[in-house]
């Protein structure tokens, strides 16, 4: 079976691990040698993975991240990146958020997504970011988008008080683009979309009214925005497709004790919202994409690792088929892209047009531009 079983219509939350995130030390592959070898200073003992096959292993703090993998509800998705990746985080997040590697492009995957469910733009809430601005993946003109960054605050401000978070938001976003594209496109998007961020404040209001839980979810920023995305889908205001980001992956240096935080903080908030959805019994329309714009090197540089090619991601819910996707990177030095980074065994665009088509049911050739190999990863 595609999509779900209780008739509502399908929910999309994707989660952005900013700064590229170091699969080799996510998903460890704990018998090979190589590994070891190459990563004298990262690399996580043996004996303290987490096993989940005879080759690979969870990062030791991914507890809850594994019991979810037990239950067969993640995929792992192995080698994800495009042909030439492009390791710089901007142009690297940039080709993840538009689909396109060869040009700079103005329109997010997301945002053609949202569009194509709701082409009238009828519901301000089809598409919410959980973040301060508006990643691009979301941007396209005439294609409203709530972007909210504290759920509490948003619904009970004033409309002065409103506006300005969304001001704010909207100066990030135009801050962040106008040095790429131009500042001609970006105030041309602002212009047309600038009040429908707000269109939807008086709507998600009742969120956190009728929003109750037993699940005490942690106090960090993912985890927040995490209940924040349960306290809105379980509110039933209509919302199609989610997104936030979880920041700090860049680990040059200090990778040991830096991404074990972050891993930790990440498989907890996404235990406890599954748990939470659960709990409302509105788990069964939701799936999950867990994504970053780059893996890291093979070798470590005494401290951390540097920008690298293929990654990994990984797909989330009650109507996933769990286990391992595409082909694990290979280690061999004959095999590595540039020399020193895991090559990319699938391209993420088929991974983004798994999710529109096989959970969506929308037509990913025109958002993803063009025809890639997908996966099978829904009951």
């Amino acid at each position: 079976m595609t999509g779900n079983g209780n008739g509502s219509q399908p929910v999309l939350v994707v989660v952005q691990l900013s700064g590229g995130n170091d699969f080799m030390n996510t998903v460890i592959p704990y018998t090979n040698s190589t590994y070891y070898d190459s990563r004298p200073t990262v690399a996580i003992p043996h004996e303290k993975v987490l096993p989940f096959t005879d080759t690979l292993a969870f990062h030791p703090n991914m507890g809850p991240f594994k019991e979810l993998y037990d239950q067969g509800m993640v995929a792992i998705v192995q080698g994800i990146g495009y042909p030439d990746s492009n390791r710089s985080h901007f142009r690297g997040m940039d080709i993840w958020h538009t689909c396109e590697p060869h040009v700079v492009a103005t329109v997010g995957w997301v945002a053609k997504a949202l569009n194509t469910l709701d082409p009238e733009g009828s519901n301000p809430l089809t598409g919410i970011n959980f973040g301060v601005g508006l990643p691009r993946a979301m941007a396209m003109p005439g294609v409203p988008v709530t972007s909210v960054s504290n759920l509490d605050n948003y619904g009970l401000m004033t409309g002065i008080g409103a506006a300005e978070q969304r001001d704010r938001a909207l100066d990030i976003f135009k801050r962040m683009y106008a040095p790429a594209i131009g500042s001609g496109p970006v105030m041309e998007y602002l212009s047309q979309t600038g009040n429908d961020v707000l269109a939807g404040a008086d709507m998600i209001a009742v969120a956190p009214q009728q929003y109750e839980s037993t699940i005490e979810y942690a106090a960090t920023p993912i985890a927040q925005a995490l209940r924040d995305v349960a306290r809105v889908h379980t509110a039933g205001l209509g919302t199609r497709i989610f997104y936030t980001a979880h920041g700090g992956y860049d680990v040059h240096a200090n990778e040991n004790p830096a991404q074990p935080t972050l891993l930790g903080d990440l498989s907890a908030a996404i235990s406890d919202f599954f748990a939470d959805l659960r709990e409302h019994d509105a788990d069964d329309n939701v799936a999950m994409l867990v994504f970053t714009e780059f893996g890291r090197r093979v070798r470590d540089n005494g401290s951390g690792t540097d920008h690298g090619s293929g990654g990994g991601a990984f797909i989330l819910g009650k109507n996933v088929n769990g286990g391992l996707y595409a082909e694990y990177p290979s280690l061999a030095q004959d095999q590595l892209a540039n020399g020193e980074d895991l090559p990319h065994t699938i391209d993420f665009r088929g991974i983004y047009g798994t999710m529109l088509e096989q959970w969506l049911h929308i037509d990913p050739q025109p958002i993803v531009g063009g025809v890639y190999e997908q996966i099978g990863p829904f009951k």
